[in-house]
């Protein structure tokens, strides 16, 4: 059974997500202090963390910053009340695959689990495939090794979320192909929500500036005006 530790301060909402969590064969370790929360991330085995924003001691940004400098992989969530851009953007670029803010609707909240445990599922079943050969997929400057989830530019190692590492594998394993916000939501993220476009936008301004020499002027991400965004094919 996978686990997921539940960061979250409202107890009524705490025991709500463990009981839905519980309809997906998900166990749930509730952990209501930020301090004790941040203890249990770095020295147990979780499958996911789902983090509030707003937490006793240590909130849930500085326990997603801290987790990420030491486990790449783990899906993060954060669960949050706080909805403005500037929030948003400060939690993805701390490392968190997604966000939901509350209130939320049991129905969404559990199709974005579901999808951030099959993505982690899937990746690690790519890196424990032995027989598998180490054929980088490159393009330019451009390097991905499948088996490790590590990118190059140039030969140096470039430090991705796995959100941005998903999203950047579909792009340039679909060069010239164009994709709207939604068919990234589904085909990266898992789910299709109308109002999420933010969530697309956000990761592929934050992927530009780690893989692009000029974010401005793209040449490995490019954006098709009205349509969406493809990866380039020269």
């Amino acid at each position: 059974m996978r686990k997921i530790l539940l960061v979250e301060d409202d107890p009524d909402l705490a025991q709500l997500v463990s009981l839905q969590l519980q309809d997906i064969d998900v166990e749930c370790r509730w952990i209501s202090n930020g301090r004790e929360a941040l203890e249990s991330a770095t020295t147990e085995h979780y499958d996911m963390l789902m983090l509030d924003v707003m937490l006793p001691e240590v909130d849930g940004l500085e326990i997603c910053r801290t987790v990420r400098s030491v486990n790449r992989h783990i899906p993060i969530m954060m669960v949050t009340a706080k909805v403005s851009e500037i929030d948003r953007v400060l939690g993805l670029e701390l490392g968190a695959d997604d966000y939901i803010t509350k209130p939320f609707s049991t129905m969404e909240l559990l199709a974005r689990v579901k999808a951030l445990l099959r993505r982690a599922s899937v990746a690690d079943s790519v890196a424990s495939d032995d027989d598998k050969p180490a054929q980088p997929l490159a393009f330019k400057e451009l390097k991905i090794l499948e088996e490790s989830r590590r990118v190059y530019i140039s030969e140096k190692e470039i430090d991705l979320t796995p959100k941005e590492y998903d999203l950047l594998h579909h792009f340039i394993t679909n060069p010239g192909r164009v994709f709207s916000r939604m068919d990234l939501l589904d085909k990266v993220w898992g789910y299709q929500y109308e109002g999420y476009h933010h969530t697309v936008n956000s990761h592929i301004n934050r992927l530009r500036t780690k893989v692009e020499k000029n974010p401005a002027e793209p040449e490995y991400i490019l954006t098709r005006w009205g349509v969406g965004y493809e990866f380039a094919t020269e």
